[in-house]
């Protein structure tokens, strides 16, 4: 079952921390997204929780006795560094957490001068990954993005036989995800240009971002044993966003006949903040409206409630700027906008059909939603399709042109969620500059 709104979504609802009350924050006291940050030399993480622009450090409140109505198996987990035991704890600890740091950031709390002790502003912390990542797994969910790059391809019959079918994905390496900021170094790769006898090894010229939407699991499941999708959205603990970054030229070459390695192993970025299901639960919406004459989902990956309730309505940016803007103080240009509502499947679908052959997720697995493209071409997700495999260059407001990424640029990433009787609550972003091969 997944959450039901409740009075942390009130939209009235407001912090005595001021910077939470503007318009426009990504994190309002409706939102209270989890992260894990390094404040100091010493190196250690703790966790923490976004209000406005300050962060609320959860060991330092525990310390102080702020959060004694937590049992001890959760006041243990939020003194950790990473949010993995909390994630295996299960919903109603989450929520347990989520209602007692709303209590003492609402306006009116009773130990507001002991809570100030323990915020941090977040322009002076260092964000470090939330939680540690022992799988990941990047499926192909969006029907438009894989009916476009389909296209570029296989002209004739952009889908594949199962797409419909069967939530495709790919297993992708865990180790090279970082958090936003971190360097992006252009990777080399076999190329092989199509008029080309063989292959050389050379940086990547086609490199590309990928807009997507991860979704980190919670309670996991043991090997051997399926989730059922009825219960999967339970086993989801939040969203971030993804930058699923690829080498094309890399993975034309390799993709075939075991799909992509290299052309997307050497870096994904996430933003450092969850967003969570609870969170997330006013901005709840029924799954994609499949077209007539397109396959029923077969029983395992089919449940009413997901139907109903499955999908996010979550809009999504993806933004450049150039060396060249940078050094002349000009601001991002917006590249592509779409929803993650649009996805063909929804997170639910994804963990119940990779858990359905005993396949144990963790708590601390991240689950990539794919390209996030629209019907519309300024919805699509990444560079591949937005200039048509690199035939159709993007006009820059500088009056330079983009087929793929150069060195220099910088892309950033941003979501948020809103709709008539509730509070907006944002991602934060997720950001990277490319830098030259070594």
């Amino acid at each position: 079952m997944s959450p039901r709104p409740n009075h942390t979504h009130d939209p009235k609802a407001r912090s005595w921390v001021a910077s939470a009350n503007l318009a426009g924050s990504d994190f309002p006291i409706q939102n209270l997204p989890c992260g894990a940050f390094v404040n100091g030399e010493d190196g250690c993480a703790a966790l923490g929780v976004a209000i406005g622009d300050q962060v609320l450090d959860l060991r330092a409140a525990i310390g102080l006795g702020l959060l004694d109505g937590l049992d001890e198996v959760t006041r243990e987990a939020c003194c950790e560094e990473q949010w993995n035991s909390m994630m295996g704890l299960g919903a109603a600890r989450w929520s347990a957490v989520r209602h007692a740091v709303f209590a003492l950031l609402a306006e009116g709390a009773m130990r507001q001068e002991e809570t100030e002790r323990c915020l941090l502003p977040r322009s002076e912390v260092r964000m470090v990954l939330p939680a540690e990542i022992g799988d990941y797994t990047d499926f192909y969910a969006s029907l438009h993005h894989a009916t476009n790059v389909g296209a570029l391809f296989r002209p004739e019959n952009p889908l594949l036989p199962n797409y419909k079918w069967v939530p495709i994905g790919y297993h992708g390496r865990a180790s090279s995800i970082v958090v936003s900021d971190a360097e992006v170094r252009r990777p080399h790769g076999q190329l092989k240009p199509p008029d080309a006898k063989e292959p050389r090894f050379a940086p990547s010229k086609r490199l590309d971002y990928e807009l997507e939407v991860g979704a980190f699991v919670g309670v996991g499941n043991e090997r051997g044993e399926s989730v059922p999708i009825a219960e999967a959205a339970g086993h989801l603990f939040g969203l971030c966003l993804l930058n699923d970054w690829s080498a094309r030229d890399v993975q034309a070459w390799e993709y075939q006949p075991l799909g992509p390695f290299l052309a997307k192993n050497f870096a994904t970025t996430i933003s450092p903040w969850i967003v969570t299901a609870e969170a997330l639960a006013p901005y709840r919406v029924a799954a994609y409206a499949r077209a007539e004459g397109d396959p029923r989902p077969l029983d395992y990956l089919r449940d009413a409630e997901d139907a109903a309730r499955g999908s996010f309505d979550v809009t999504v940016e993806a933004w450049l700027r150039t060396s060249q803007m940078r050094q002349a103080g000009s601001d991002f240009q917006r590249l592509s906008r779409g929803n993650l509502r649009e996805m063909y499947w929804t997170f639910a679908q994804m963990l119940a059909h990779h858990s359905s052959n005993g396949c144990n997720l963790r708590p601390g697995d991240l689950l990539g939603s794919g390209t996030i493209s629209g019907a519309e071409k300024d919805s699509a997700g990444c560079l591949l399709e937005l200039t048509r495999g690199g035939l159709a260059p993007i006009e820059l407001a500088d009056g330079s042109r983009r087929s793929f990424l150069e060195d220099g640029d910088e892309v950033v990433l941003r979501a948020w969620c809103e709709r008539e009787g509730a509070a907006r609550v944002g991602f934060g972003e997720c950001r990277g500059v490319v830098l030259p091969a070594r």
